[in-house]
């Protein structure tokens, strides 16, 4: 069967909330507020569908988001411009099916045409060898390593050069044509203080 990528519905994050903490070490565990949080604010948030069964889920934030996880700011303060794969989980009965590869593909797609480089990290803690390996093979390299506050993890922060982000802004400049492959970034949801303002 395919895999279908679509936007999430916000009556899903109970089932991402289990998938996300049924990962294993490899994926920080979530709580509710905090999965509500990067919903309401992730300029992507997509899921992956096999079967008419969520299979897995991806949540990204582009450069300038604000995104508060020190992973995304250790990208921040090295790259001007970026979009940053916070965290993307394929359940655990359904990896080296495909799914990981269509997220990174949706996602390149979305995100070559917006940003000149596309970021994430790589704990280095587990064995996290079939990771660095797919990584790899989609054409990312290491730019430097980050422990994160807290949790002592060290991370390989890892960038993939967006090839046709050059073309795209020579010849669209900041303004992309309304087609509707080229997909919309997500708006995020204003707090309340944002919107007394």
């Amino acid at each position: 069967m395919s895999i279908v990528v679509r936007d999430v519905h916000a009556h899903e994050l109970d089932s991402i909330l289990e998938l996300n903490n049924a990962a294993g070490p490899s994926i920080l565990p979530l709580d509710a507020a905090r999965l509500r949080r990067l919903h309401d604010t992730a300029e992507y948030f997509r899921v992956a569908e096999r079967d008419s069964a969520m299979v897995g889920f991806l949540i990204g934030f582009g450069a300038g988001s604000g995104h508060d996880s020190s992973n995304y700011s250790w990208f921040e303060s090295h790259y001007s411009d970026f979009f940053y794969i916070d965290r993307v989980v394929v359940a655990s009965r359904r990896r080296g099916g495909g799914v990981g590869r269509a997220f990174y593909a949706d996602v390149q797609s979305y995100a070559e045409v917006r940003h000149p480089l596309l970021a994430c990290e790589v704990f280095l803690e587990h064995d996290n060898d079939p990771v660095r390996l797919f990584h790899g093979s989609f054409g990312f390299r290491e730019v430097g390593q980050h422990v994160m506050p807290g949790s002592g993890i060290r991370a390989s922060m890892l960038v993939k050069d967006m090839c046709s982000y050059a073309w795209v802004r020579e010849t669209y400049g900041g303004t992309l044509p309304d087609e509707p492959w080229l997909g919309r970034p997500r708006v995020p949801v204003r707090t309340t203080e944002e919107t007394k303002a």
